[in-house]
């Protein structure tokens, strides 16, 4: 009999134990998942909702992304203006170069035989010559003073070998290289253009380093424009924050919403900031056009590209983004049921 006994209770006893572990090992397959989409289910609600509530205030949307637009523009307006400087001087190869020019009683032969071993020169990695009826004719050209030429007895402008040094890197090697030109005969004065190249490389540089400061200086202020505006919005549904922690959201879980609020707005912001620089490159694009063409230029002035769009769009959204955790991640700590 207790044999008999002890045989029935044991199907009892593991039947319900064996059943949990099997549900058990369902939820343990199918929980990860779940809440995996889940998550993405709620933050696609999220999303939407956002966008919604940005769209349903039109004019305060708008004036919040307008003022990050125009923070965006202005370090975006002088870095487009850096390029297109760049690339109007793409022309000119930026490389030192020494003007060599020659007395004006020097014979064609001599000259010949001077440029043939300045080629020579290891140091001198081209050199071209100039007559002074060549220069006389380019200098007509340039300047539009032909009538005026017309009356002078004698060409004034000496003929001028033009070298352009090998190793442009090296000062001294160059001043070198000049002091011995100097001391030729034939050589009646050496210039070299290595200061304008410098001016220019500087210019540049102080252009670049101004755009990265005013950038990093406005860009904290979209992050300041965006944490003031979460504010407001953490603070008109303070009511509604109260009741889903009561019921037992969780900090991220109330954050979301406004994250996504500072992602639409940093967004916009962007797409309106390449707006305004397309508007100002068409405006800017026929007078640039005009003038290049005035002194018989095919210059024209580019526009910001697709570059430019992703860039700006992509890191105002960024920009929102931290602006709107940073809001969220402190006032909402301050926001608890009591």
């Amino acid at each position: 009999m207790k044999h008999t006994q002890s045989r029935v209770r044991r199907p009892a006893s593991s039947g319900p134990e064996k059943r949990s572990r099997s549900s058990g090992a369902v939820a343990a397959r199918t929980g990860i998942g779940d809440r995996w989409q889940a998550w993405i289910d709620h933050h696609r609600h999220v999303a939407r909702e956002s966008l919604h509530r940005f769209l349903a205030t039109p004019m305060a949307s708008a004036m919040t992304a307008l003022v990050i637009a125009i923070a965006l523009a202005l370090p975006a307006a002088l870095q487009l203006g850096l390029a297109n400087f760049q690339r109007a001087v793409a022309g000119w190869d930026g490389q030192p170069q020494i003007s060599v020019f020659l007395h004006k009683d020097a014979r064609a032969a001599v000259v010949e035989s001077f440029a043939t071993k300045l080629r020579g020169d290891p140091a001198i990695a081209e050199v071209t010559y100039i007559s002074s009826e060549e220069a006389l004719a380019e200098f007509e050209q340039a300047s539009g003073l032909g009538d005026l030429l017309v009356g002078l007895d004698a060409n004034p402008l000496p003929a001028v070998l033009l070298l352009r040094p090998r190793d442009t890197g090296n000062s001294e090697k160059m001043q070198a290289l000049v002091e011995n030109l100097r001391d030729h005969a034939l050589s009646d004065s050496v210039v070299l253009d290595l200061a304008w190249v410098q001016r220019l490389t500087q210019l540049t540089e102080l252009g670049q380093r101004l755009s990265a400061g005013l950038a990093l200086l406005l860009a904290l202020g979209v992050i300041l424009v965006v944490v003031n505006t979460i504010r407001l919005h953490i603070e008109s549904r303070r009511e509604e924050i109260l009741v889903v922690k009561l019921v037992g959201g969780t900090n991220a879980f109330v954050r979301r919403p406004f994250l996504y609020s500072g992602l639409c707005y940093g967004a916009f912001g962007g797409l309106l900031a390449w707006c305004l620089l397309l508007g100002a490159v068409l405006l800017l694009s026929g007078p640039i056009s005009s003038l290049s063409s005035s002194y018989g230029s095919s210059y024209t002035l580019a526009g910001p590209g697709i570059s430019y769009f992703t860039g700006l769009i992509g890191g105002a959204a960024l920009l929102g983004l931290l602006g709107a955790w940073l809001a969220a991640s402190r006032h909402l700590r301050a926001i608890e049921p009591s």
